[in-house]
Parts: C-alpha cells; structure tokens; sequence
C-alpha cells in the first residue's frame, strides 16, 4: 500500500511558483506601446485657454452694443473651435483642449449678457 505524499517538510523554506496577477508589471510589454508625439500637458491647456481668452476679447471689444457684442463672440468662437479641430487632428491636443474649454466660457458669458437685456428689457437683443 502506497504512503500519501506528506508534503514539504514544515520547516524547511521552499518557494511555491506564482503567476503575476499583472497589478504590477513583471516585465516589458509583450508589444511596443504608443508614445503620442504631443501629450497634453498642462502648459499646452494654459496656452491654449490664453490664446483663445486673448481672441475672443478681441472680437468682442469689436462690438458696440449688445447686438454686436453677441455675434462677434459667436463668430469668434466657431473660428475658435475650427482651429481647436485642426489642433486636435494635426497639432498639440493640449493647446486645442484650452481653446475649447475657454470658447465655452466666452460664449457662456455672451449668453448670460444676452439673457440679462432680454429679462430687463424684455425685447430680444439679437435681431
């Protein structure tokens, strides 16, 4: 009759073969990873959000009234956002992050300014 297999000697230190669970990388890849050639950074989101503040305060100072105000900010932002697109598709996608973010504002606040001469003289201001 055969002994069961008592196991390893309780005393002795012996080390039991794992597989990584891959919480912690146990070596390099097994295939080459992307390195994007312009990573968004945080200098290329400020840059991108100056720039975009800087135009749209330019267009803006164009108008005179409210009216004119208005429209200059939304032409100010569309070409905004194309350039944003290009940046995105051919440039750095930090910078073009910042435009967006800023061109959202800025047309936010177009709206608010908007809003509050239509509510105190209850006539629509755009046309």
């Amino acid at each position: 009759m055969a002994r069961p297999d008592p196991g390893p000697d309780p005393g002795a230190a012996h080390q039991v073969a794992r597989l990584p669970s891959g919480l912690f990388p146990a070596g390099p890849p097994s295939r080459p990873t992307y390195r994007e050639p312009h990573p968004v950074s945080g200098g290329g989101v400020a840059a991108g959000g100056g720039a975009a503040a800087t135009w749209l305060l330019l267009f803006g100072l164009l108008g005179t009234d409210v009216t004119s105000y208005a429209w200059w900010t939304v032409l100010a932002g569309l070409l905004a956002w194309v350039t944003a697109l290009v940046l995105v598709r051919y440039g750095d996608r930090g910078v073009a992050t910042g435009v967006a973010i800023v061109t959202a504002g800025g047309w936010s606040i177009a709206a608010a300014v908007v809003a509050v001469r239509w509510a105190t003289s209850g006539d629509w201001p755009l046309w």
